[in-house]
């Protein structure tokens, strides 16, 4: 493993983590901490596919009518932009995964290819999240429309209304956050992710956080495990 970065001496440090939660749990708010503070290689399935839509590419438009319904995108489609995305990582510089694998078929395809590759996962962190918590978060969520980076209006805002202290780019709303869509991708969720717990539970990577907490009391639990 790499060394890590953000502690004072350095330290052995996992650096292939996966978050998993349902939408609205924080993963992408607790991504951008562990980015900007340990230097991991963030990449969102979400943005990936954002993309492809603004892109109107041909596998976009595919892509846009799954979201749309707040439906998953079927699992050849994202394990093929993952696949493309990781080919070009080295296994030292490692990833940060928030929203894939999304299914059992995305986990076990994905175990198969990354373990000949020395880019198999190392942690998996489960953001614990009730549907009333999730909803009362998303509202307020805001995206970057050029780099993916999220805020929220009230707990994550940024240092300028409106635009990303990243890159400078506008922010939105997505359109699939209205509480029906929501709502409906939270039991999407429960039908098709939720399995995954007990999947990476059984390999022994797993480790559970609530994400009712403050995000800086998330970052200290998650900041000590990444240093077991």
């Amino acid at each position: 493993m790499a060394k890590g970065r953000g502690f004072a001496g350095g330290f052995e440090m996992r650096r292939r983590v996966i978050l998993l939660g349902p939408p609205g749990s924080g993963k992408g708010t607790i991504a951008a901490r562990l980015k900007t503070e340990f230097g991991f290689e963030h990449f969102s399935t979400g943005h990936l596919l954002r993309q492809e839509v603004a892109k109107d590419s041909a596998v976009g438009r595919q892509v846009g009518l799954f979201l749309e319904r707040g439906e998953l995108v079927p699992d050849e489609l994202v394990l093929a932009l993952v696949e493309s995305t990781l080919a070009k990582s080295r296994p030292e510089q490692g990833y940060l995964s928030d929203g894939f694998p999304r299914t059992l078929v995305q986990a076990s395809a994905f175990d198969a290819w990354s373990g000949t590759r020395g880019l198999a996962i190392e942690q998996v962190i489960y953001c614990e999240s009730s549907e009333e918590l999730v909803l009362s978060r998303i509202t307020g969520r805001r995206s970057c429309v050029a780099c993916g980076h999220v805020y929220h209006a009230l707990f994550v805002p940024p240092k300028t209304v409106g635009r990303c202290d990243e890159c400078g780019g506008g922010l939105a709303q997505r359109a699939d956050d209205s509480e029906a869509v929501v709502r409906r991708r939270f039991q999407v969720y429960l039908r098709e992710t939720e399995p995954l717990v007990a999947y990476y539970k059984d390999q022994e990577n797993l480790t559970v956080v609530d994400a009712s907490q403050s995000l800086e009391k998330i970052m200290a639990r998650i900041e000590v495990m990444l240093r077991q």
